[in-house]
């Protein structure tokens, strides 16, 4: 199958569900948006499919992995889209989807318009491929809990201007938003602990194998998640503490994994 005509079926379809979902927001309310939708469903899964079967066509190679920058972002914003859509069958969070839905669209044409090759991974390597799925699972779920914490630190914003924005109140509680930070929180952390043991055991020469930052950077972030975690058992943080620790944790996370690999890819053109 044309792959243009994929990622443009995929891109539609993408958009067509953001469009749903806002249209149930400005028409029927916090109440009927945040229940599945049939429409929005079929479209979002559909474009999952779509989005699907251009990734595995683009990674899947017979020489191995294929994790170059753009299919590496494209495959995240799969990964965070398949996420929140099956988490709005159990949660309110198809807020979430209205954000996603367009990042996820602009990763796939990024990764249709500028193909970008770099191997990790050969056909016998299950022990690094495994450190790629819970490092993707890891970042995926952590990106949703950043702009979880971004919503939240609006709605707290708001709270106390005493003069919410209107499309504000069409926005699950602050309670549960904060729920779910929390929850996505735990999951992150446990699947990053996993990523950091299954990666370590790879590492042979940092500074050979152009690992320091991403090595430190992932580190840091993970020490921050955990503090968070502590903190948040420990003494109830809640508020500005949650939002501050998650979006600090998330700049570390996104700047050792995409930050190195846009310098060694795109800048530095090392492959």
């Amino acid at each position: 199958m044309n792959l243009l005509l994929v990622a443009s079926l995929a891109i539609l379809l993408y958009l067509l569900a953001t469009a749903r979902i806002g249209q149930r927001f400005v028409s029927a309310g916090q109440e009927t948006a945040d229940q599945p939708d049939a429409k929005m469903l079929i479209a979002s899964f559909s474009a999952l499919l779509l989005h699907g079967f251009m990734l595995y066509q683009l990674i899947f190679t017979h020489s191995g992995l294929n994790m170059g920058f753009y299919n590496a972002l494209s495959l995240v914003s799969w990964v965070i889209t398949l996420l929140v859509i099956l988490t709005t069958l159990v949660k309110p969070t198809a807020n979430l989807a209205m954000v996603i839905f367009p990042i996820t669209s602009f990763s796939l044409l990024l990764d249709y318009l500028f193909p970008s090759v770099r191997l990790v991974s050969g056909s016998a390597n299950y022990g690094l491929d495994l450190h790629i799925i819970f490092s993707i699972a890891a970042y995926s779920l952590l990106s949703i809990a950043a702009l979880q914490a971004v919503i939240l630190a609006i709605q707290e914003h708001q709270l106390r201007a005493k003069h919410p924005v209107k499309v504000m109140r069409l926005l699950p509680p602050m309670q549960t938003m904060e729920e779910l930070l929390v929850q996505l929180l735990w999951t992150g952390f446990f699947l990053l602990s996993l990523g950091l043991a299954t990666g370590l055991m790879f590492i042979h020469d940092l500074l050979g194998q152009h690992l320091v930052h991403k090595t430190v950077l992932s580190i840091m972030a993970w020490l921050f998640f955990g503090l968070l975690l502590f903190g948040r058992s420990t003494w109830g943080w809640r508020g500005k503490y949650l939002v501050r620790f998650t979006l600090g944790g998330f700049t570390l996370l996104m700047l050792s994994y995409f930050g190195s690999k846009l310098v060694l890819e795109l800048i530095l053109q090392r492959v």
